[in-house]
């Protein structure tokens, strides 16, 4: 199994950025699903970025375009590079892998101010 240990987080205005990392416990390599979801207030938690089978990427369609996720093997993290964020991106987000079953962060706060 995986810990995830998110960080980056934080207050921003809108139109800036921000790098979110997640460090895993294990060796990700092998990992075949691994990436980011986020959760707004009294809303479900959705889709941002994962890797796929490998490298193959899947965005949300409410950031594609915007954000990109990018990995580093050898030192078992995988980040989430945001530019131009907007107030609707403030959300909890957090770290997803999937070994067997499904493996979730703490999750790491982003407030975009307008």
């Amino acid at each position: 199994q995986v810990r995830l240990v998110e960080s980056g987080g934080g207050l921003v205005q809108a139109g800036g950025s921000l790098r979110l990392s997640c460090v895993a416990s294990r060796s990700i390599f092998t990992i075949n699903a691994m990436g980011w979801y986020r959760q707004a207030p009294g809303k479900q938690r959705e889709l941002v970025a994962v890797f796929t089978s490998g490298s193959s990427t899947n965005y949300g369609e409410s950031v594609e375009g915007r954000f990109t996720i990018s990995r580093d093997n050898a030192k078992n993290t995988v980040y989430l590079h945001m530019n131009n964020l907007q107030p609707a991106d403030t959300a909890v987000y957090y770290c997803y892998a999937k070994i067997e079953y499904d493996h979730w962060g703490q999750g790491t706060q982003v407030t975009v101010s307008s």
